[in-house]
């Protein structure tokens, strides 16, 4: 009897641990994979070529969203703006000297448009003379000369008209080209301040800042270094996106929601369970077996899961924060699906 009973108590306990941990040691809804601790790098980079003239902060050091970090030699650049401000006033100065050349050419079409009036009126005179004599001429009152005379008069007269509304279209002409003349030289102060403001941005961002919260994990260059542009000169981690990288085969991941909530042990510190939430999880397998041709060879199709850590958490605990820090990461597959007891200890909060 007391054998039956230690049996009996043995298969009871071996229900409620297969009950509990299941296959491979989870119980039923839980799975688990490992991974690593990793953070978005972000590369301080220059714009422009230049040399390295000074670096503000060390491998370590936690920097703030817009502190300055590194400052490139803007010797070159200063040089290349007083250059441009030379070319915005030599521009500057043509716009001035075409506004006046139009306001000539106006008053040279002016004095035209006045030379064709006259001329106009000596038409106009000329002809009544000629009319008058020619009517003379018919009663043998005026000489077959002055005729003539008055006919010349009249032809020279329509000829300077002809000749002062040439000046007064030439003039029109004058000011068109003058105007265009104003609309280059405007360009061209368009331009040359165009330039300007271009050098003032890359000297500017010769200032290099960080774009957000993290830590400097390591220098690329050092100061007095030539870089081209795009060249690294260092590397930080934002601490406010923090996450471990894990992979679950292809019959869990299909069963997996995002927002589904994970709890990651690290093997630095198997005593914290740190509360994570899942926001990634791949659309295409990571890595595959040569063959996939049977339905047990499509289990062990991999697919790649990201556990997030919630970024309050990692504000509460930045100095603590390191990527690269191996662990596990376990998650429910099924929302009302227990923890083991080995993971409902103490949360890290």
């Amino acid at each position: 009897m007391l054998l039956a009973a230690v049996v009996l108590v043995a298969a009871v306990g071996g229900y409620v641990a297969w009950r509990e941990l299941g296959s491979g040691g989870l119980p039923p809804g839980i799975a688990s994979g490992n991974g690593r601790i990793e953070a978005v790098e972000i590369d301080i980079s220059t714009k422009v070529a230049g040399r390295i003239r000074e670096i503000l902060v060390n491998e370590g050091d936690f920097v703030t969203a817009g502190q300055l970090l590194a400052r490139m030699d803007t010797a070159s650049l200063t040089a290349q703006r007083r250059e441009a401000e030379a070319q915005l006033e030599r521009a500057q100065i043509a716009v001035s000297t075409a506004e006046s050349l139009v306001t000539q050419r106006q008053a040279e079409r002016s004095a035209n448009s006045a030379t064709v009036a006259q001329r106009a009126a000596e038409r106009d005179a000329a002809q009544a003379r000629l009319a008058r004599t020619e009517q003379l001429a018919r009663t043998n009152t005026a000489s077959i000369q002055q005729l003539d005379d008055d006919r010349a008069r009249s032809l020279g007269a329509e000829a300077a008209m002809g000749a002062a509304q040439a000046q007064l279209a030439a003039s029109d002409a004058a000011i068109n080209a003058a105007r265009s003349q104003v609309v280059d030289a405007r360009s061209a102060v368009i331009a040359a301040q165009a330039t300007i403001d271009r050098i003032d941005v890359d000297i500017a961002d010769s200032d290099l800042k960080a774009p957000r919260d993290g830590r400097v994990q390591y220098r690329v260059a050092q100061p007095g270094e030539v870089l081209a542009a795009g060249g690294r000169v260092l590397n930080i981690v934002d601490l406010g996106d923090v996450y471990m990288n894990f992979f679950l085969p292809a019959e869990q991941a299909g069963q997996l929601r995002y927002g589904a909530e994970a709890r990651l042990v690290l093997d630095a510190a198997p005593q914290y369970i740190i509360p994570a939430t899942i926001s990634f999880v791949a659309d295409v397998a990571q890595f595959t077996p040569r063959t996939v041709e049977t339905a047990q060879e499509r289990q062990k199709l991999m697919f790649r899961v990201k556990a997030r850590i919630a970024p309050e958490l990692l504000r509460r605990y930045i100095t603590q924060v390191k990527a690269g820090l191996p662990g596990v990461a376990y998650v429910r597959l099924a929302p009302d699906a227990p923890w083991p007891s080995s993971l409902t200890g103490t949360l890290v909060q």
